[in-house]
């Protein structure tokens, strides 16, 4: 077995059983293990601290798998799969009932994969050389545990070239997905495009938040931003919203989201419609001096690494200011990032800046985040990458 031998007083993090190794932390490499080759990590005194994945390309240099001395097999990751989903099964009783997040990587002690479940198709991504090198065997496995025969895959994120792997996409058994895909969540029909949509085709991570949205847009004027396929405004709209307003940039999301609203028995006279960047249709809505009592605000992802936060940090101050100086007195504020290198302290800060520049006085109703079937570690805190606060502007 590879040998990683750790530099002296580096052993700290593996004894707190987090699952990475940096290679800053490195002092030998013993044999010669290629990409997502099992290798055992020993501390200094060559003591045993844990067997993971090699990752010679990138900085994270081991991700590990388990912290006993126990042979990786392919029966160690059927355990790890059947746990991760038996949880979803009878803990939070969503497979199959649902549209979830099967496997959430190192949460689930397989670092790297992320198993996402739409009616009769698992989606899945191989993020890592780890995961990659066992990729049949886990297609086999999902196949076997939750008797869903299609599975597809959308490893098409840059994060695979920091690996060394190209990125990959297309049937790795079953058959072809459709081009539309019906799923039913909260009571609500969405159409999902898992082969070319956003992520793995919807944003499952935000389903308790999304329901959370009714109880405060009954009788309410809503505008949703960066809306996708109309989640949020959909709920919001099931509250009994007056009207919803919704703005995305990617047409063909919105022409799935008012196909969405259809399906549900739209309403036309609630739901409008804006195709375009939402920092410019924000400042629109100002000058025009627009107001509205609820507004959600659910960006994509400004910051993936701790080296961006400085400028995503100006794009979450600049939104939310926005969206505050168009709140009537007495409005709700649901704000979210998705960036992991943005801290839920530094998110926090920022919206209160924002509400400080924006001359209004604010309170914080509710502290939100992902949705339980993407559950976060606590020996893996960075596995909390969504944030999320309800304001009330008093």
């Amino acid at each position: 077995m590879p040998e990683i031998i750790l530099k002296r007083g580096r052993e700290k993090s593996a004894l707190r059983r987090h699952p990475w190794i940096f290679s800053g932390s490195v002092d030998q490499v013993r044999g010669n293990p290629g990409l997502g080759g099992i290798v055992d990590v020993l501390s200094h005194g060559k003591n045993f601290l844990g067997r993971g994945s090699f990752h010679p390309g990138s900085s994270i240099r081991v991700r590990i798998w388990t912290f006993e001395d126990k042979p990786v097999t392919e029966e160690f990751i059927y355990d790890k799969l059947r746990i991760a989903i038996n949880i979803r099964q009878n803990n939070l009783n969503l497979f199959p009932k649902t549209c979830c997040r099967l496997v959430y990587a190192e949460s689930d002690g397989l670092p790297g994969l992320i198993v996402d479940s739409y009616s009769k198709f698992l989606v899945t991504q191989f993020l890592t050389g780890g995961v990659e090198v066992w990729k049949e065997n886990i297609v086999a496995l999902l196949k076997e545990i939750t008797n869903i025969e299609n599975v597809y895959e959308r490893s098409d994120v840059d994060v695979r070239e920091l690996e060394g792997l190209q990125q990959s996409k297309g049937v790795l058994a079953g058959k072809e997905p459709p081009d539309i895909l019906q799923i039913t969540e909260n009571g609500l029909d969405f159409l999902v495009d898992i082969a070319d949509g956003q992520k793995t085709g919807f944003y499952l991570d935000q389903r308790e938040n999304r329901l959370n949205t009714r109880k405060y847009a009954q009788g309410k004027s809503v505008l949703n931003c960066f809306s996708y396929t109309g989640g949020f405004s959909l709920n919001a709209w099931k509250g009994g919203a007056d009207h919803v307003l919704s703005i995305e940039a990617s047409e063909d999301a919105v022409e799935l989201a008012k196909k969405n609203a259809s399906l549900n028995g739209d309403d036309r006279e609630c739901f409008d419609w804006i195709v375009g960047d939402v920092f410019e249709e924000l400042r629109k809505l100002r000058d025009r001096d627009q107001k509205f009592d609820l507004i959600i605000l659910d960006p994509p992802k400004f910051a993936p690494t701790v080296s961006q936060v400085q400028a995503a940090s100006r794009g979450y101050k600049d939104i939310n200011l926005l969206a505050f100086k168009l709140l009537s007195p007495g409005g709700v504020l649901a704000t979210f990032s998705c960036s992991g290198g943005v801290s839920r302290e530094l998110f926090q800060k920022i919206v209160a800046d924002a509400a400080l520049d924006a001359g209004v006085n604010t309170s914080v109703l509710e502290f939100l985040s992902q949705s339980p079937d993407h559950p976060i570690a606590l020996n893996f805190p960075e596995a909390e990458y969504l944030k999320g606060l309800v304001c009330l502007v008093n």
